[in-house]
C-alpha cells in the first residue's frame, strides 16, 4: 500500500487525530485480554496496531463484552468508534462499512447427550428451543433463517449458557471454540456434528465518513492477508481452529 495517507482516509478513520478500535472481548478467538489488565492479544489488536502504526496516529482501544453492544455504542454515539473487528452481517451492514472477512470461524450447536437431535438440520423444528448469544453473529443468522425452532437469548455466553441449563433449552448456539470450552465443563453435552454457519469476521468502519476510508480497509484487509500476517497472528495467540479467509 502507498506510504502516503490522504486526507480524506485519516478523515474517516481517525477524525479526531487519533484512530479508535473497538475490540469484542466475548469473542476469544480474536481477542484475548493482556495479563493483570495489560495490552490484549490476538489477531484483531494486532490488525488495529498495524493499521495506526501506518496511519501515523495514536491509537486507543474501546472495549466492548459483546458484538451486539459494538453497533449500540455507534447508533447512540456515531464518534464512539472509528474501526471495529466483527462478523459481517446484513444488518449491521445497515451502519458500517464493511471490509471483506479476514478470519473465518465456524457456528456449532452443543446438545446433551441424550439428546434426539443428530445434525443441525434437526434443529429447525417446532418445539425444539435453541439458546443463543443476543446479537452475536449467530443469533442474527439463526432469527433470519431458523422457520420452526424459537430462540432464548442471554447477553454473551455466560448468559446464554445459564438460560439452556436453568430452563432446560434443546440446543446451545455459538463459536465452535467457545462449545468445545463449555463441553470441557459438562460431560453430559456433546456437539452436533457439523456447523450451521461460517462466522466471517471482518473490518469496519462508520457508514456517512466517505468513501475513502473504507477503500483503505479494504486494501488493507487484502495485504495483511496475502502477506500472512493474519496467519502468523492466529498462531501467536494460539487460535489453530480458525482460518484465513480467501482473497476477496
Amino acid at each position: 500500500m502507498a506510504n502516503e495517507i490522504s486526507s480524506d482516509v485519516l478523515k474517516a478513520l481517525a477524525p479526531d487525530g487519533k484512530m479508535r478500535a473497538a475490540l469484542n472481548y466475548g469473542n476469544t478467538v480474536l481477542v484475548q485480554r493482556g495479563v493483570n489488565g495489560g495490552e490484549p492479544g490476538g489477531v484483531s489488536p494486532a490488525l488495529a496496531r498495524e493499521l495506526a502504526r501506518r496511519l501515523n496516529v495514536p491509537m486507543e482501544f474501546v472495549p466492548f463484552e459483546q458484538a451486539g453492544l459494538v453497533a449500540d455504542a455507534l447508533r447512540a454515539n456515531p464518534r464512539a468508534w472509528d474501526v471495529m473487528y466483527l462478523a459481517v452481517d446484513p444488518k449491521r451492514a445497515e451502519e458500517i462499512a464493511f471490509t471483506a472477512p479476514y478470519v473465518q470461524i465456524e457456528g456449532w450447536y452443543v446438545v446433551r447427550k441424550d439428546s434426539p437431535l443428530q445434525s443441525p438440520a434437526d434443529v429447525d423444528r417446532a418445539g425444539i428451543r435453541v439458546a443463543t448469544g443476543k446479537d452475536s453473529a449467530y443469533d442474527l443468522f439463526l432469527t433470519r433463517n431458523l422457520k420452526n425452532a424459537t430462540l432464548e437469548r442471554g447477553q454473551g455466553l455466560k448468559e446464554s449458557l445459564a438460560l439452556f441449563h436453568d430452563k432446560n433449552l434443546d440446543v446451545l448456539s455459538g463459536v465452535k471454540q467457545h462449545m468445545e470450552g463449555v463441553l470441557a465443563g459438562n460431560p453430559d453435552l456433546r456437539l452436533l456434528p457439523g456447523r450451521f454457519m461460517v462466522i466471517e469476521q471482518a473490518m469496519g468502519t462508520p457508514k456517512g465518513r466517505g468513501d475513502a476510508g473504507a477503500a483503505y480497509l479494504r486494501a488493507f484487509v487484502e495485504e495483511m492477508k496475502a502477506s500472512g500476517f493474519v496467519a502468523n497472528e492466529l498462531k501467536k495467540s494460539g487460535q489453530n481452529g480458525a482460518a484465513v479467509a480467501p482473497p476477496a
